[in-house]
């Protein structure tokens, strides 16, 4: 819905063999950790490994699988999530192009085929952010 400003321009972060990029809701509301169904983090055409996936929120990091169970923590329209994975850049200085999908399930709207599910996906080229 909202993908074309799902990745945060200039959040691209690598440290020691870990790539990270900051992520925005592409809904309008606000859904719980158990609506996030997934993710991929792709840095130049190499997908990070599915079992180093992390994702963060709230100051407090999940693996995919611990969220499907989390209904305390909530991801907000207003605040950024962070997608980490296991990723060595060749080149720090250049520019990449960073690509994240997304799955999400919207709880409150029902279709014929049962919870929507929607899969977003945004690609931004830029360089790693200095810290």
């Amino acid at each position: 819905m909202i993908a074309d400003r799902m990745i945060e321009q200039g959040t691209f972060t690598t440290q020691g063999g870990r790539t990270a990029v900051e992520v925005r809701i592409p809904w309008y509301r606000a859904l719980p950790g158990s609506c996030i169904a997934g993710a991929s983090l792709t840095v130049d055409g190499v997908s990070a490994p599915e079992d180093s996936l992390r994702w963060t929120m709230n100051n407090r990091t999940f693996s995919f699988e611990e969220l499907v169970e989390e209904t305390a923590e909530w991801w907000f329209p207003l605040d950024s999530a962070v997608l980490s994975g296991d990723l060595s850049l060749a080149d720090d200085g250049a520019e990449h192009e960073v690509r994240v999908d997304l799955k999400l399930y919207i709880p409150y709207i029902i279709t014929d085929h049962g919870v929507l599910h929607i899969e977003e996906h945004d690609t931004k080229t830029m360089k790693v952010a200095q810290r």
